[in-house]
């Protein structure tokens, strides 16, 4: 036995910080935010911090500790601290956020692609048998889908190993941004492209859609996104040595670590870019600015070290083209691994019963019959975006929109059951932060209304601006996955009875 604790490594401090900030930090998110909100981005990613990501991954940590031995991860969590139905609906709008997301990475996928290959996203004039570029890259995501469910169920997913490669160039993009960033400020004698005139720049954004105190207030979705993966955090609390004492403070300092690489990294794009004149343009938008504000960077650098100007637009085409190139392998790996493995933890975490036909069946370790029922779906839901009607920059906005607020709505729920989980006594919680019910209750009406308002304020942001369409696709794929769910589970209930389910 002791042999066995010996051998078997614990996570230290530094490597249980290092864990959270690989599962968290993403690079894509501080372009984004420079682009929606300039240098005023950097409060609502502390603020986010201190309401939701230190609270909630506390919760995770309550919740992986008291549940470890469980096989059905959020469900089980939510099914013993709330109910059966609670549970289901929660857990099929987190499997649904994923669904949006293949939506979303499935079009957009080919902009990554064209920055890998051309160094610039040439989408916009991309046109199959006629169509616009909106419809055609819809089409090409079809094509996608087909191919990533066709190789999946093949059982062939050694191909996410690419993921590792993609991570670890996605990992040196962000130091790329920031010690550019610092050649470009020393070369240009001090000087910020993104001038700070007062504190003022700070809260106010250059983007003229962001201006109103309802579009600030929906940017605080985009800041709880952007510290979206801390589920992790859920299973590592067993896996920390003396986690009394180590988890808290490991979960504490990565969220510093975080939110200041955020606002390092969302600092550094206004040292080398200037909103107006690199972000106003008609072909920048939410699925390209990445790659537009990197290869800014690079243009910039060639002007420093004073290349010519075509030298200097082939140092950004290239730097654009590593980061096309490390996005979609990192994006490849993704998408062949979320294309079964949220759907499978949703079938293996709940009753098999719920589920008709075929769907349930799990063959080779992958759930191939409902793998395919799900592409039809992402498929249907491709076409129904990409022929909206809208160009590209709409196109993209509203994809953006939709994968946000169906990916962070679930934390509700989630954070939801926590003072219900507090309340029972018959579960058994050997690892606790949160002490008394008081304190628990406060963490969890903190969250919840956090999330709650972000969410709120991004679909309504787009109606009180007029473009009702945007709210309603915000709104939409959540609300009709939540529909889907009470259908299939009032459906269980009332062919097994709510008495032999709940007990």
């Amino acid at each position: 036995m002791s042999s066995q604790n010996t051998n078997s490594k614990k996570l230290t401090l530094v490597s249980l910080v290092l864990m959270i900030f690989t599962s968290v930090f993403g690079f894509a998110n501080m372009p984004r935010s420079f682009f929606l909100m300039g240098y005023a981005a950097i409060p609502w990613y502390v603020f986010s911090a201190i309401t939701f990501f230190i609270p909630f991954a506390f919760m995770m940590a309550e919740y992986g500790a008291a549940f470890k031995n469980e096989k059905g991860g959020i469900y089980s969590w939510m099914s013993k601290s709330v109910g059966p139905k609670y549970a289901f609906v929660a857990t099929f709008m987190w499997y649904s956020s994923y669904i949006i997301w293949m939506v979303n990475v499935g079009s957009a996928i080919w902009v990554v692609f064209s920055t890998a290959i051309l160094g610039t996203d040439t989408t916009s004039t991309w046109s199959l048998f006629g169509l616009s570029s909106t419809q055609t890259l819809g089409l090409l995501g079809v094509c996608w889908i087909l191919f990533v469910t066709f190789i999946s169920t093949k059982g062939l997913n050694k191909i996410t190993k690419i993921t590792s490669i993609g991570g670890i160039a996605v990992s040196l993009l962000n130091v790329l941004l920031i010690i550019g960033a610092v050649i470009v400020f020393f070369g240009n004698g001090g000087e910020l492209a993104q001038p700070i005139s007062s504190a003022a720049d700070f809260f106010k954004s250059p983007n003229a859609s962001f201006q109103s105190s309802i579009a600030v207030l929906s940017f605080l979705v985009f800041a709880i996104f952007a510290y979206g993966g801390i589920e992790v955090t859920g299973g590592l609390v067993d896996q920390t040595e003396n986690p009394e004492k180590t988890f808290p403070k490991g979960v504490a300092i990565a969220a510093i670590v975080i939110a200041v690489g955020y606002a390092i990294g969302i600092f550094c794009v206004g040292v080398f870019t200037n909103f107006d004149a690199s972000l106003t343009g008609e072909g920048v938008h939410m699925g390209n600015v990445a790659y537009v504000i990197m290869n800014n960077l690079g243009y910039q650098l060639g002007q420093v070290f004073g290349m010519s100007e075509a030298a200097a637009i082939s140092l950004g085409n290239w730097i654009a083209r590593f980061v096309g190139i490390s996005m979609l392998l990192a994006l490849t790996g993704a998408f062949f691994t979320l294309t079964f493995s949220p759907l499978r933890q949703l079938i293996q975490g709940t009753p098999k019963e719920l589920w008709p036909g075929k769907i349930s069946e799990i063959k080779d370790g992958i759930p191939k019959s409902g793998m395919w029922i799900q592409a039809i779906i992402v498929i249907i839901m491709i076409l129904l975006v990409s022929f909206g009607g809208d160009a590209a920059a709409a196109f993209f906005k509203k994809l953006v929109l939709m994968t946000n607020v169906a990916m962070t709505l679930p934390y509700m729920f989630i954070s939801g059951a926590f003072y219900a989980f507090k309340k029972k006594e018959d579960i058994h919680k050997p690892f606790e932060i949160y002490k008394s019910k008081k304190v628990s209750l406060i963490a969890t009406i903190i969250v919840t209304l956090v999330v709650g308002f972000a969410n709120f304020f991004t679909i309504i942001e787009p109606a009180s601006n007029g473009d009702m369409a945007s709210t309603i696709w915000s709104i939409g794929g959540p609300v009709f996955f939540s529909v889907v769910a009470i259908v299939i589970y009032n459906r269980y209930e009332k062919k097994y009875g709510k008495q032999n389910i709940n007990n």
